[in-house]
């Protein structure tokens, strides 16, 4: 029997591809347009769809005799064995496959935020923990582990990572950024796309784009950002982890943009992605978001108008359902109303993706054929450092911490015994346990209180909740003044209660008012201060909260965002001193709850003068963060003459970083650069290189920036991205606000447009000193 040319593994996908299309019909190319959401039962006896107020009614068996695109999150909508779970997946693509006529099964997708959403699986750090690392490797480490679980299971895409920018810190998904700045951004997430593609996961970069920008901070509230802000903040990142990291997917925003949503945008999802920036992968919608175009945006009329305006502005696949691609879209197509061309461009490409996967080949087969243990040793030791290195010390202004090994400790705080204050609201004990009460969280997930009096065995710790996370009843306060009061230190452990759609204190739909602490922790937080014993302020948290009403009354004050499974732990070993912290602020931390929206990048009228009586000044800046050690920077390559360099030239700066301490530590050296006068009003500074260097007592190593002009670019007036002469200044600092070396340049030549190979990181080097 002769193989059909689409099942020739030795023929180009593009020529597989186009022989399979020509073949289909219009309904088996528009089943490859759309998602089913399945749940896989407990008793590992199927997978079926699983029922939601957006989705059609269809019949399951005859569904999938068409064929089907997507199969949405199997593990991720009720807790399910991984290993039955991973039968019942492959017993369901056996299905579809063979109830089709050409045996095509289905890409697999689940949610993997900050882990793999799945029960028993690790639950990660969330990204706003990532960005505090400073420390890409680390995360894309962490991916190519994530990617291997969803691999092991029989997963093909991750709905992740997000790379919106933080443009208000009350928006209630900050947890699921990575930070403020685009370059931080677009780094860490690169790192994490190339690890979780390196296991041969498809990586959805997501929300494209500006759904951060949101007015007011509300979840998907209209995004009013001007163009300029749109193209030198919002999109970067994304630019970056297409062309840097290789993600072979993108989801659309929610949110509308001017007026036009994005997933109704041809000039977003065609002109820019794939025309200027040569995308060739597929555009997914987010959940029900083409349906909104009808229910929410109103720029529809019906489903099929949806389907419509979706396709024509490039969205391949709708997920989680077929509410707009199935029936209204055949159906409109076959009246003439929609381009058959249209469907075919969306199911090449869906096609196109399946065959890198090897879902066209002959030998597929649909079992991965590796155990399955989603919360391996090795994921814990990973999940434990990259927890560590992303604690902040904010404060230790007498030397507090670390803790004396046999002190008396008050533990006080809701977030302080309770396992869910370490996880976002993508882990899958927030996410998906909560609606099935009772069902254990399925893996290990040691509080601070628990971590702390295994930490230091020889303390006499007390507790006391003293508050809930958001209620207003003060009633345990007297406890918890009390049990401070009998103590040498007290630790109070506030924060999130991490949710959805204001179940929580943080996550989706959980949008802030203002940056004051949840709830009454902010009058428990003053009532533990005035007993007189000295406190230190831990924060389980996922955004940053004002504490300007504390300054200089706590004796020690740590952040940490959800750090994860292994958080608790992660904090203890930084207040005992077994770790010395290394985490710096991937968002500032404000001085007062109001004045926001406010994020470093500031054009000098955005930041504290005498224009306004209102001081947006934040009380630790962006990229902050304090250690056990001290660190020397010396022999700064930079002189006080301004350097000139050709507009397409490359420049070093270096410094020698030596650990001055008696102890190991990690120092992050930050670049930024300052642009005097511009033709547009551009950010005061803004980060555009870092290197994190782990050094023992007594070591140096010398780090080295290749600024490269293509840096300096911006878009502007007309809307050209350009790099203008004239003065520049590089400064290496260790925040934003703490600058510690200058280096002054100036451009020569005439203005330059750089190309679509424009450098986009800048490159380091660092190496060993005596």
């Amino acid at each position: 029997m002769t193989t059909a040319p689409w099942r020739d593994p030795a023929l180009p996908a593009a020529a597989r591809v186009d022989d399979l299309l020509a073949r289909m019909t219009l309904e088996e190319k528009t089943a490859q347009l759309y998602g089913v959401w399945v749940g896989a039962d407990t008793d590992g006896e199927g997978v079926a769809p699983h029922q939601h107020d957006m989705t059609s009614d269809y019949d399951w068996d005859e569904l999938i005799t068409l064929g089907l695109g997507q199969l949405t999150r199997p593990f991720g909508t009720a807790p399910v064995d991984p290993a039955l779970g991973t039968q019942a997946l492959a017993r369901a693509q056996r299905r579809i496959a063979a109830a089709g006529r050409f045996g095509i099964p289905a890409v697999a997708h689940e949610e993997c935020l900050a882990g793999f959403t799945a029960w028993q699986a690790t639950a990660y750090p969330v990204p706003l923990a990532w960005g505090a690392t400073f420390h890409p490797e680390l995360v894309e480490e962490m991916a190519r582990r994530i990617g291997r679980d969803l691999r092991s299971v029989g997963v093909h895409q991750g709905l992740a990572p997000v790379l919106d920018v933080v443009r208000d810190p009350r928006w209630g998904r900050v947890e699921e950024t990575i930070g403020e700045d685009p370059y931080l951004v677009g780094t860490i997430g690169t790192a994490y796309v190339r690890g979780l593609e390196s296991a041969g996961v498809v990586a959805t970069l997501k929300h494209f784009a500006g759904y951060a920008s949101s007015a007011g901070a509300r979840n998907l509230a209209p995004v009013r950002a001007g163009v300029r802000e749109f193209a030198d903040v919002t999109l970067p990142p994304f630019e970056m982890a297409l062309r840097e990291g290789g993600a072979r997917s993108v989801m659309a925003a929610y949110t509308e943009t001017d007026g036009v949503p994005a997933s109704a945008d041809p000039a977003l999802l065609t002109r820019l992605l794939r025309e200027e920036w040569g995308f060739t992968g597929t555009v997914v919608a987010d959940y029900f978001g083409i349906g909104f175009l009808e229910n929410l945006h109103r720029v529809a009329a019906t489903p099929a108008e949806a389907a419509h305006a979706a396709l024509l502005a490039g969205i391949d696949v709708e997920l989680p359902t077929l509410k707009c691609y199935g029936e209204p879209l055949l159906d409109a197509v076959r009246a003439g109303e929609v381009p058959e061309a249209l469907v075919d461009r969306a199911a090449r490409r869906v096609l196109l993706q399946k065959c890198e996967l090897g879902l066209l080949d002959e030998d597929w087969t649909p079992e991965p054929g590796v155990p399955v243990d989603l919360d391996s040793t090795g994921n814990r030791a990973l999940a434990r450092g990259l927890a560590e290195e992303s604690v902040v010390l904010l404060d230790n202004p007498d030397g507090l911490l670390p803790l004396s090994p046999d002190a008396r400790i008050a533990v006080v705080g809701p977030r302080a015994a309770d396992a869910l204050a370490m996880l976002g609201c993508y882990s899958f004990p927030s996410h998906v346990l909560t609606h099935h009460p009772g069902r254990p969280t399925g893996i290990g997930i040691p509080t601070v209180l628990e971590a702390l009096r295994a930490e230091l065995p020889d303390a006499k710790v007390t507790f006391a909740e003293g508050c809930d996370t958001s209620d207003p009843d003060t009633g345990g306060f007297e406890e918890a003044v009390a049990r401070t009061a009998e103590a040498d230190v007290c630790v109070a452990v506030l924060g999130d209660r991490a949710g959805l759609f204001g179940r929580g204190t943080s996550g989706e739909g959980c949008d802030a008012t203002d940056l004051s602490l949840p709830g009454v922790q902010g009058a428990l937080l003053d009532a533990l201060v005035g007993t007189g014993v000295p406190v230190v302020l831990v924060l389980l948290t996922g955004r940053p909260y004002a504490l300007g009403r504390w300054q200089g009354r706590l004796g020690a004050a740590v952040q940490a965002f959800f750090p994860g499974e292994e958080g608790g732990p992660a904090v203890a070993g930084v207040l005992s001193g077994r770790v010395n912290p290394s985490g710096r602020l991937p968002v500032s931390v404000p001085q007062v709850p109001g004045g926001q929206p406010w994020t470093y990048l500031q054009p000098p009228l955005g930041l504290a003068g005498e224009v306004s009586n209102l001081d947006p000044t934040p009380l630790y800046a962006f990229g902050h963060g304090r250690s056990y050690t001290t660190f020397a920077w010396e022999d700064f390559t930079g002189g006080d003459e301004p350097v000139e360099l050709a507009a397409d030239g490359t420049y070093d700066v270096s410094l020698t970083v030596r650990n001055t301490g008696d102890r190991d530590g990690a120092e992050v050296v930050q670049l930024y650069l300052h642009d005097p006068v511009a033709s547009v009003t551009r950010p005061d500074v803004r980060l555009i290189g870092y290197r994190r260097v782990e050094l023992a007592p007594g070591a140096a190593a010398r780090v080295t920036f290749r600024f490269h002009p293509d840096l300096s670019a911006f878009t502007d007036r007309s809307g050209r991205r350009v790099v203008e002469p004239g003065a520049l200044e590089l400064r290496l600092a260790a925040s934003s606000a703490d600058v510690r070396h200058t280096a002054r340049l100036t451009l020569t030549g005439p203005l330059r447009e750089p190309g679509p190979d424009r450098r986009l990181v800048c490159g380091t080097e660092v190496s060993d000193e005596t």
